[in-house]
């Protein structure tokens, strides 16, 4: 059912990157946003981890809607115990705020999650859909990120009494995204790994915001809906378009086994991943403004 009536959202994750692109899109959308952090700037100030704070700090507050975009990442994660703060926030910081959203009588929660639950391997050819299987055991290299991904999932869609939906995201580039990467190639310290013939999804940041917003006002409730780019892209492709567009020195092309020792970094460069948007279109109305990243990446240049 359509929420056409909703006016407030609490938004976890406000102040990231990701959080002011649907702060954006929200508020364009005719919707009073409400950011939850835990920094000074928030409209409510509270650690996701502390279960006693935040539920005093949303305390009589009205919200329609909650979004959890909230994440421990200050930087790119490059070794795997790098995620494993985001790790404990997806269980025990969703686990706090679906008890809040409950006591807030929220009646629908978006979650962000991404394709990386569904493995970091090299799928091949296969096409990913939201049917094959979100968070299966058996790879003990990323059994923690994959466990983790996999429980926020089930606690936002199964809650009893929340219209929940998961957005699984590709990998961010874009307006405030990009421009760290750029800053590494113009440091020189950002190589170009050779995919061969691998690819991965992207997504960019205006597009996901976009997607957060349409969500809270459609989609069925309890279901995942894949968020990417029409055509994938190459990590290394990526990586060399970015320095092609916006003018930095070319990286230098290396081999993935020279990642190894950034080990979360080398799994996520070593998977290869096609996946089907074609859900997100038909229920949400969801289409992403560029094809691929290559033609996002020229259109950020050029703005």
């Amino acid at each position: 059912m359509a929420m056409t009536d909703t006016k407030n959202v609490l938004l976890a994750g406000a102040s990231g990157v990701l959080g002011g692109h649907i702060a954006e899109a929200l508020t364009r959308s005719g919707y009073h946003v409400i950011g939850l952090g835990r920094g000074a700037g928030a409209d409510v100030t509270a650690d996701l981890m502390d279960r006693e704070q935040l539920l005093r700090a949303v305390d009589g507050l009205e919200v329609d809607a909650v979004v959890h975009a909230a994440t421990a990442l200050r930087e790119a994660p490059m070794r795997h115990k790098d995620m494993f703060a985001t790790d404990d926030l997806r269980i025990l910081g969703t686990r706090n705020l679906m008890e809040a959203a409950q006591e807030l009588g929220a009646r629908r929660v978006i979650a962000e999650s991404m394709v990386f639950g569904y493995g970091y391997r090299d799928f091949g050819d296969h096409v990913v859909t939201e049917d094959d299987p979100f968070g299966a055991a058996g790879d003990r290299g990323v059994a923690r990120h994959i466990e983790a991904m996999r429980v926020k999932e089930s606690m936002m869609l199964g809650t009893q009494g929340i219209e929940g939906i998961a957005l699984r995201f590709g990998l961010f580039y874009g307006p405030g995204g990009t421009e760290g990467i750029v800053r590494l190639l113009r440091d020189k310290k950002l190589p170009a790994v050779n995919d061969h013939g691998r690819v991965l999804p992207w997504v960019n940041l205006v597009d996901a915001g976009e997607a957060v917003a349409l969500a809270v006002e459609g989609g069925r409730a309890g279901e995942a809906y894949n968020i990417v780019d029409d055509v994938p892209t190459g990590f290394g492709a990526h990586v060399r378009e970015v320095a092609e567009v916006f003018g930095t020195p070319r990286p230098m092309r290396v081999p993935a086994l020279m990642m190894r020792p950034m080990s979360y970094a080398y799994r996520m460069v070593t998977a290869g991943m096609r996946v089907a948007n074609a859900k997100a279109k038909e229920e949400l109305g969801w289409e992403p403004r560029y094809p691929d990243s290559a033609e996002g990446l020229r259109a950020l240049a050029a703005s």
